[in-house]
């Protein structure tokens, strides 16, 4: 049986991205500082700021042919450049492709002929990959807008000013939100190829509805934001939701610890979303204690499992509260979350660390037998069987671009999406992750959830991150879990000790087999273990 969300209702309109974020704004609101951003040197955009050169923007490419249904790439790190372009682009009534920072050449080019992005827009310090891209596909040097740089008429290339200059009006365009593809993210193809997610306007704005009341977000709390914008955690639980609550957003072009404390510290920052490496850093690196991190009092983690004991070791060393959420590109992406008051006003009290949470308004779910196909009920007490977590709700994607196939594989005939994930569920509907169905390592025909290692590893005072995946055993054929291992400084621990460790910790077959001792364990931008990778190195 499914269960559904124990929050009320939200109201969902009918309308665009734009008209949801900016239609209503107060004039109280229009001049409060929106986005911060630190680097190359501070500056501030106001909401009403912000509103002009997104709307100026729109104009500007409504001017340059670009109209409803056309797709525009956007290659950019975080700044009010990237927020002010990417809204602009949905204000133009454009499909917006984000494309992730680190992506070669090759990678920009697949993804934009795959999206049939007719312009791409970027910023120096990307320009040469960008160029590269653009050249592949053959679009004329007027199509890669550089927002920073020399211009159109020095390179050939328009730049913002280029752009916001002639101030054209925004467009007035016409579609229908529940249809039109608003933001085209490509999945992060960790167990698969990429593929474009078509997430439409409704899609978007329904996510933001679903999750304003669980974050608790105020017009006076200030965000700090590391998280890309270009990923769909940080492009609507941070960018559109941090808006729509008129919050200031402290943009951070990159993560660095040194910058990100001090950020903290100096912009009083009241609110942090992070993955799981940065709680890694707060919770056991010593830079930490020399700055004042007083003014945070709730920190989200998203984008791959956080285990409890990591989680309550930085409310302690931080004092602020930790919560946890639950998505995919997919969903838009949040599907579960703790919410800001930790669960009391739907279980009486604080929900478990090492939860999701419980599914957000307007949504329900169920969690299915891989193996039978059987729905999984609700325990009576104690937490369920394991299973696959389907979701149903309107943040669910339209589906996947140009694969109909994978769309039915993935989305059901009564509309419940298969994530993929496996979890339990407690009596109260509150959902625990317990691994990738696809990341499952098979030991002796057990399986073994690598995140439970992992979180295991990162207990031991001498380990700084870690990663588990299954390999195969030379000598016996069989799949085994390996290790991949990032020392603290100095530390002096063996590949012995590690799995000493794990071994007197778990049952027999979950035992690590391998270790391998590395540098930094490779991860995506948005925090999830790039396994592929590590496959590489076994």
């Amino acid at each position: 049986m499914s269960f559904a969300s124990p929050h009320p209702d939200v109201t969902i309109p009918d309308s665009s991205v734009y008209d949801y974020l900016f239609g209503g704004i107060e004039e109280a609101d229009l001049d409060r500082p929106a986005l911060v951003d630190t680097k190359p040197e501070k500056a501030t955009t106001t909401y009403r700021d912000l509103i002009a050169r997104v709307d100026a923007f729109a104009g500007a490419l409504a001017d340059r042919g670009i109209a409803v249904g056309d797709v525009v790439g956007l290659l950019s790190p975080n700044s009010s450049a990237f927020a002010i372009a990417f809204h602009g682009i949905l204000r133009s009534g454009a499909t917006a492709t984000t494309i992730n920072a680190l992506f070669t050449p090759n990678d920009i080019a697949k993804q934009l002929t795959d999206a049939k992005a007719s312009m791409l827009v970027t910023v120096s310090v990307l320009a040469d990959g960008a160029k590269a891209a653009v050249e592949q596909l053959g679009l004329a040097k007027d199509r890669l807008i550089i927002l920073d740089g020399e211009g159109e008429a020095a390179s050939g290339h328009p730049n913002a000013a280029d752009l916001l200059g002639p101030n054209h009006p925004a467009p007035d365009v016409s579609f229908d939100p529940s249809t039109h593809i608003a933001v085209l993210p490509y999945s992060s193809g960790t167990t698969a190829n990429p593929k474009g997610v078509m997430l439409t306007h409704r899609n978007l704005v329904s996510n933001v509805c679903q999750i304003r009341p669980l974050q608790g977000m105020q017009a006076d709390d200030v965000i700090l934001a590391v998280l890309p914008f270009f990923h769909i955690y940080g492009m609507t639980v941070l960018l559109n939701a941090a808006l729509h609550a008129r919050a200031s957003l402290v943009i951070m072009p990159r993560f660095d610890l040194p910058e990100f404390l001090d950020n903290i510290a100096t912009e009083k920052c009241t609110y942090g979303f992070i993955a799981p490496p940065v709680a890694v850093a707060l919770a056991k690196h010593p830079l930490v204690e020399k700055y004042d991190l007083s003014s945070l009092h709730t920190v989200m983690s998203g984008a791959a499992p956080l285990d409890a004991e990591l989680g309550h070791a930085v409310e302690k060393r931080i004092g602020c509260r930790m919560v946890q959420g639950y998505g995919m590109s997919e969903l838009s992406p949040v599907s579960h979350v703790i919410p800001f008051d930790g669960g009391k006003a739907i279980a009486g009290h604080d929900a478990e660390l090492s939860s999701s949470g419980w599914t957000v308004p307007n949504a329900e779910s169920k969690l299915v037998d891989p193996a039978t196909g059987e729905e999984i009920p609700l325990p009576s007490d104690g937490l369920s069987e394991t299973g696959e977590l389907w979701f149903k709700g309107p943040n669910v994607m339209k589906g996947y671009l140009n694969n109909d196939a994978a769309t039915a594989e993935t989305i059901d005939a009564d509309g419940f999406l298969h994530t993929g994930d496996l979890a339990q569920v407690d009596p109260t509907g509150c959902v625990f992750i317990v691994d990738r169905l696809k990341e499952l390592i098979k030991y002796k025909g057990y399986q073994v959830p690598p995140a439970e290692l992992e979180a295991l590893l990162l207990s031991h005072p001498q380990i700084a991150d870690a990663a588990v995946i299954g390999v195969t055993d030379t000598e016996s054929g069989e799949e085994v879990p390996k290790a991949f291992v990032v020392k603290q400084p100095d530390a002096e621990i063996s590949a012995d000790e590690v799995m000493a460790f794990v071994a007197d910790k778990v049952a027999p077959y979950k035992k690590v087999r391998q270790v391998e001792f590395i540098e930094a364990v490779p991860k995506s931008a948005a925090g999830k273990i790039l396994r592929k990778d590590l496959r590489t190195k076994a």
